[in-house]
């Protein structure tokens, strides 16, 4: 397990000092080709986008599609390993059919949608819709029909396990109470992991609106599918996920406030499909589902506060929210971007730490 535990290190220290290098020319490269985010001008429930860009103004500029980095350095990371195989240093590269094919399949699939899709809407039409909604909406359904058809057929997935919600079994004589019950969904389960496959994309998409924000809070759930990988015994897995935490941290460095680069949606559509493919392959040995779901509470609030926005605005013609979702709500409300920061990496890492105690229990079991 040692030698393992170095590599999954190795891996992670490497990645972060090849990003830390690339992203300073990359940052400069993206300025001199005016790849700058443009602040919307129209929010979620049609109005103008006035408080938004009152808030964010300062912002207008910023180099984005900076999630081109991630796909060079772990392209880079997965020819090393492979040239690392082939001289014996290692046994298996990164690329793993049972491990780490679909995960790397979500990360590099829907990183290149989004690095297209920025692309188009930074150079050449900054009021585009990029790709256009339409197109994107078949892609990302193909792609999580796809992830969805290979955990059930191809890997044999076709239960969701509900721990540590109990049930009872009444044999005639003795009524059984089981902590932890299977449902068993066969083809559904295809339809099922796909719904949840868009609820993650679109709970963390909504999050992702301040300095560092998502990127931190996305960094903490990682290092929670890290441990529970390792612990699993999916170590060629727990390497790329200690990579993708390299390369955040690396990342880190340039997007806290003020941020000098984004990810735009090349890196964050990367990661969103990655973690949505860990939840599926973490719930192959344990029940994740309940975890998982108290996980991504902030994410869960996020969303919700928006999907009222605009359900209220529809209903009575009038907003609930000043601004939604909650991070523009509290900055509107007169709190620092760095103090919303701080406080909400706090309660995911609290959160963090309470699943990890659940995950702890239940392989301990």
């Amino acid at each position: 397990m040692l030698p393992k535990l170095n590599y999954i290190i190795i891996c992670t220290l490497f990645a972060f000092g090849i990003t830390m290098m690339i992203y300073p020319s990359v940052i400069a490269l993206l300025r001199r080709m005016k790849l700058g985010i443009v602040n919307r001008e129209e929010a979620a429930t049609g109005e103008k986008a006035v408080i938004f860009n009152e808030l964010h103004k300062k912002k207008n500029g910023t180099p984005t599609m900076g999630g081109v980095v991630f796909f060079l350095v772990m392209g880079l990371m997965i020819i090393w390993s492979w040239l690392a195989a082939k001289l014996g240093y290692i046994n298996h590269t990164l690329v793993s059919r049972q491990e780490t094919y679909i995960i790397l399949f979500a990360f590099f699939g829907m990183g290149f949608l989004g690095l297209i899709d920025d692309y188009i809407k930074l150079k050449w039409n900054t009021k585009s819709n990029g790709l256009g909604a339409r197109f994107k909406l078949v892609y990302m359904i193909l792609c999580a029909l796809f992830i969805s058809y290979w955990f059930n057929l191809k890997l044999g997935v076709n239960l969701i396990d509900l721990w540590p919600i109990p049930y009872v079994l009444n044999t005639g004589r003795q009524v059984i109470e089981i902590w932890g019950t299977s449902i068993e969904f066969s083809l559904v389960y295809i339809i099922i992991t796909f719904f949840l496959t868009v609820s993650i994309v679109n709970a963390i998409n909504i999050t992702d609106g301040l300095d560092g924000l998502m990127s931190g809070m996305i960094l903490i759930v990682l290092i929670i599918f890290g441990g529970i990988t390792f612990f699993l015994g999916w170590y060629l897995a727990t390497a790329v996920i200690g990579i993708v935490i390299g390369m955040l941290c690396g990342y880190l460095r340039f997007n806290i406030n003020p941020a000098q680069i984004f990810m735009g949606d090349s890196g964050s559509l990367a990661l969103w499909w990655l973690i949505s493919t860990l939840v599926y392959l973490i719930s192959i040995k344990i029940g994740f589902f309940i975890p998982f779901l108290i996980l991504f509470s902030i994410f869960w609030l996020e969303v919700g506060s928006s999907l009222l926005q605009i359900g209220w605005k529809k209903i009575f013609k009038r907003k609930l929210f000043i601004i939604a979702p909650l991070h523009h709500l509290f900055e509107k409300k007169g709190y620092a971007e760095t103090n919303i920061v701080m406080r909400f990496w706090l309660i995911q890492g609290a959160i963090a730490m309470v699943v990890m105690i659940m995950m702890v229990y239940q392989l301990m079991k």
